[in-house]
């Protein structure tokens, strides 16, 4: 099970990836954001998927219509019975109000399949796209080859559908139901869109694709993409335990944030916010960067860190692949019991080589642990004038800047507080 939450996915991350045009759409964008691929192959095969639609990109410009279409077509498929078309009645009597609007719904249906099949689908070149995926699409193309759409389409410019040809229509929705293929076939469509909403993110806002090696970590102009006018930051990494430090206000969990966030998304096969992107391939995620206690399980936020490490250290003994981030480990307990247990997490955690662990702390002491496997990074903050100013640059080492005592006394805390 995936410890994800600090993510925020839902009111961060799938607004960035957000270009859906309907609710349908929207829920499997969240779906898919919120569900980690298994294997390496399946990562490369949706990079592929996506790398197919960026590949179509004039034709898929096009693609958009009115959302009251797509809710009404699927209302009208998802409740359609061929007996609510009497067709003696029509015949005879003529239509009966609720005949009538049957009537206009196959208007409906048969004019946005026309869309969906004349403006994209018939002029898509699959060939771009991966084999597997191809046969969704050519899944999209025979359902909506099988209503004859131009045929249709032009009787209803033309003039209006006649009882003839709605029976015709009538009988072909109903034999589609038969088989169903009406729900594979808002499933395979509801699927294209979501991809192609996340393509126009990436493309709109130049994310890229990273490739994957079997450890550490390279990324070149790093950030986070809800950061308005984001410090973008290089990262390398050989070693599986970095520890990141530097005052409060430095950015810390920012850049936590924005590496976790180009690890999952990459892990998603989706690309990421950076110009180039070399990661390693994942299987669990835990990700502990908002501090909270856990109120519905009694813990407090000491023992919730205990608990979630715990959880991250059994994974990485069964052989997973985790990605684990800890912000500010155990500041929670007193200091010298934090000091002590960092540095058995730290050492501890080295031994998992197949595994990436951040831990952030203001712990000054762990800065000596420095090796080949644990590595020590910090986010910048120069003293102007014995004033903070924060650079949020990334730098290799440790910050011996301490700018609590400075701001303490800006804010004339020292003159407040003094005892006659």
């Amino acid at each position: 099970m995936n410890d994800i939450q600090d993510l925020n996915l839902k009111n961060e991350i799938l607004p960035i990836f957000d270009y859906s045009l309907n609710s349908f759409t929207k829920y499997k964008i969240l779906k898919l954001l919120e569900t980690p691929l298994a294997t390496q192959s399946q990562i490369e095969e949706r990079q592929n998927i996506l790398k197919g639609f960026a590949s179509n990109s004039k034709v898929l410009k096009s693609y958009s219509y009115t959302v009251l279409y797509v809710n009404e077509v699927h209302f009208f498929l998802s409740h359609f019975r061929e007996e609510n078309f009497n067709k003696k009645r029509f015949v005879f009597s003529g239509p009966t109000p609720d005949e009538i609007l049957f009537q206009n719904k196959i208007h409906q249906l048969v004019m946005f399949f026309h869309r969906l099949e004349s403006v994209c689908f018939s002029r898509l070149n699959l060939i771009h796209f991966p084999e597997t995926y191809r046969k969704d699409l050519n899944r999209i193309l025979a359902f909506l080859s099988s209503f004859e759409l131009s045929k249709y389409e032009f009787i209803i410019r033309e003039k209006h559908l006649k009882k003839k040809q709605i029976k015709e229509l009538a009988t072909k929705i109903s034999k589609l139901k038969s088989e169903n293929k009406i729900d594979s076939f808002w499933e395979d469509l509801f699927l294209f869109e979501t991809y192609l909403s996340i393509n126009n993110a990436i493309v709109e806002r130049e994310f890229v694709f990273p490739t994957f090696q079997e450890k550490g970590i390279n990324l070149i102009n790093v950030y986070h993409p809800r950061v308005k006018n984001p410090i973008k930051n290089d990262f390398e990494a050989s070693g599986n335990v970095i520890v990141l430090n530097g005052p409060n206000m430095s950015g810390k969990s920012t850049f936590l944030k924005s590496v976790s966030l180009c690890i999952y998304l990459g892990n998603l096969g989706l690309a990421i916010p950076a110009s180039k992107g070399v990661i390693p391939f994942c299987t669990n995620f835990s990700v502990g960067i908002n501090k909270r206690d856990d109120i519905l399980s009694g813990y407090s936020h000491f023992m919730t860190e205990v608990m979630s490490l715990k959880k991250v250290v059994l994974k990485a003994a069964e052989g997973e692949r985790c990605f684990a981030v800890f912000d500010e480990l155990f500041s929670g307990t007193n200091a010298e019991d934090a000091l002590e247990i960092c540095k058995t997490t730290i050492n501890g955690l080295s031994v998992y080589s197949n595994s990436i662990f951040f831990i952030s702390t203001h712990i000054q002491e762990l800065k000596n642990l420095t090796n080949d496997t644990v590595l020590n990074y910090y986010l910048d903050c120069e003293l102007i004038d014995n004033t903070p100013t924060f650079t949020y640059k990334l730098k290799k080492g440790w910050s011996d800047t301490k700018v609590g005592r400075i701001l303490f006394e800006k804010e004339g805390l020292n003159k407040l507080l003094k005892i006659d």
